[in-house]
């Protein structure tokens, strides 16, 4: 019996686990598992496709009517917004051309689009030299006024009146020297021997004379 109690007292030699040097799991979960449960959206569902929308073409509205700035009326009205940019066109010459109102004309000037597109075209004319060429032109216009005060100055040189009528005879004169309304002809030559030949110089499209007919309306 003293045996017995012996050995259901005799202490185990495994050692105990030292809490201290024991690793232990901290914040573990399960694996969690793809759910079909409507509303829940699982960690390792794919993402929704990208979503894309329809955009609206820059437009303005001219006359009351909305007007695609790519359309023939809109690049053109794009092209006079980079002359009154430049100076070419003045505020008022460009809301008389397209007849704008004071509430149109405030919305055109917020239209970032529209100012992108006339910074665009202004880049264009300087490049291809628009720019310069009309501008020229619309100073010249000016050239004959000075002249006339120079020319109509009698406290001025002779010989600077002179050259200021000079001026204005070749500016008044500017396009006299081209070629008129030139018609197109035929020029044939027929060698016939023994110094003779055949001449037809005539207009290309000649105009056949008044009340001959050309043979349509002949009953024969």
């Amino acid at each position: 019996m003293h045996e017995d109690v012996a050995e259901a007292t005799t202490p185990s030699t495994t050692p105990a686990p030292d809490p201290l040097t024991t690793p232990r799991l901290f914040g573990y979960n399960a694996p969690m598992t793809k759910s079909c449960t409507p509303g829940f959206f699982p960690i390792d569902n794919d993402p929704p496709p990208p979503t894309t929308r329809a955009t609206k073409p820059d437009t303005i509205v001219l006359r009351g009517a909305s007007i695609s700035l790519t359309s023939d009326v809109g690049a053109a009205f794009v092209a006079d917004c980079a002359r009154n940019r430049e100076k070419i066109f003045s505020d008022s010459e460009l809301r008389e051309k397209y007849q704008i109102d004071d509430k149109a004309w405030t919305e055109i000037i917020a239209n970032k689009a529209l100012r992108l597109a006339v910074s665009i075209e202004c880049q264009r004319r300087i490049l291809n030299n628009d720019a310069s060429r009309e501008g020229a032109a619309r100073q010249f216009t000016k050239a004959p006024a000075v002249l006339g005060k120079i020319l109509e100055n009698e406290q001025i040189s002779p010989r600077s009146r002179i050259a200021a009528a000079q001026e204005l005879r070749a500016s008044a004169a500017t396009g006299a020297d081209r070629p008129s309304n030139e018609v197109d002809r035929i020029h044939i030559v027929i060698n016939l021997g023994a110094d003779e030949r055949v001449v037809v110089d005539a207009p290309a499209n000649p105009t056949p004379p008044r009340g001959i007919s050309d043979g349509e309306d002949d009953p024969w």
